[in-house]
């Protein structure tokens, strides 16, 4: 987009082209004599050579330098986006029972749900909840993002980070089991929060995923926890994962067998701690549902886009001017020296 920072002093061009014909047309200086005969020999007719070229390259330099007053420039407008990021601490249950598998409705333990296992088409709460929380990430580049796992302790996997792929490598590592069988779910909370409590982002969230009651008993319970993280302004949603439907494969006599399980979350205490700290709790049953909880919680998580408008622009009346004195200096050399002439 090219334009003039000050347009009207184009209006000079007006003037200029009056005063131009008028000095072409104007009679050179003259002297009388009795006779032009000697000059009509050597003349043919025009006006000499030496008044026109000098007088072209002043004019083309007066009407650069009018130019170059209106000042032209080329403007190009840059969008800046700055995002103030919210930040986000994701707790995952690593007990045992989280290599369980949900099963689709309808379907039962056999021989063809074994070999969905196989193919990767059936995933274990784990694997499933490690799938759905890596696209939760993906849609979130602007947030900070921090990692505890727990079981029976809480173990923190990934401070508060942009650095998603880091995170997300160190989370594809877990595995069912690995810190224990048991439930503790004080200890995350309490570890989460003193993670986000020195954030100086405005707003702080904890999303809390776990397929068990809390069997452990800590210096503080999950409830006071709760009340904790709120005191600290830390939200907690709440994710209670699993359904009655769901089995595990056990090392039998005959091979390996599919084990009913039965949903153990806690309804009752995982409400409150939403509630306690102005969160939500959420139920996923399978891998659909816990879809659609992280695509809520993303929708209800908004960060905040900033998009401040640049201009840059591209002056071209330096550069005009330059041209302009460049042919003046060369038409006043050219009329004092080349095209001298001596009546």
């Amino acid at each position: 987009m090219t334009f003039f920072a000050y347009p009207l002093v184009l209006l000079l061009y007006i003037p200029f082209v009056v005063l131009v014909i008028y000095a072409w047309r104007k009679p050179l200086p003259s002297i009388r004599v009795s006779t032009a005969k000697p000059f009509l020999a050597v003349s043919s007719g025009s006006r000499p050579s030496s008044f026109r070229l000098p007088f072209m390259i002043f004019t083309i330099a007066l009407a650069l330098l009018i130019c170059a007053l209106a000042r032209p420039r080329q403007g190009s407008e840059r969008v800046v986006i700055k995002a103030k990021g919210i930040d986000i601490m994701l707790a995952i249950d690593l007990s045992g029972s989280m290599e369980s598998f949900d099963l689709p409705p309808g379907a039962e333990p056999g021989q063809q749900l074994y070999d969905q296992i196989k193919a990767g088409k059936v995933k274990g709460r784990l694997e499933t909840a490690k799938q759905e929380i890596g696209k939760f990430i993906e849609k979130r580049p602007n947030d900070r993002i921090g990692l505890v796992g727990f079981a029976e302790q809480a173990y923190n996997i990934c401070p508060p980070t942009l650095d998603h792929a880091w995170l997300v490598a160190n989370m594809t590592r877990l595995a069912p089991g690995v810190i224990g069988d048991r439930t503790n779910i004080a200890a995350p909370i309490a570890s989460a929060v003193s993670r986000l409590e020195k954030s100086d982002s405005k707003r702080r969230v904890m999303v809390l995923f776990t397929d068990g009651a809390n069997n452990i008993d800590d210096r503080i319970t999950p409830r006071q926890a709760a009340k904790l993280a709120k005191s600290s302004d830390v939200v907690i949603y709440t994710v209670g994962i699993g359904s009655d439907n769901a089995c595990v494969l056990r090392q039998g006599f005959d091979g390996l067998q599919f084990v009913p399980v039965k949903g153990e979350f806690d309804d009752k205490l995982l409400k409150d701690i939403a509630d306690y700290s102005d969160g939500k709790y959420y139920k996923a049953y399978d891998a659909q549902g816990l879809e659609n909880v992280m695509n809520e919680i993303n929708r209800m998580e908004k960060t905040v886009i900033e998009q401040p408008k640049y201009i840059d622009y591209k002056e071209f009346a330096p550069m005009l001017a330059g041209m302009a004195l460049a042919l003046l200096l060369f038409g006043f050399l050219l009329e004092n020296t080349v095209m001298l002439r001596v009546p």
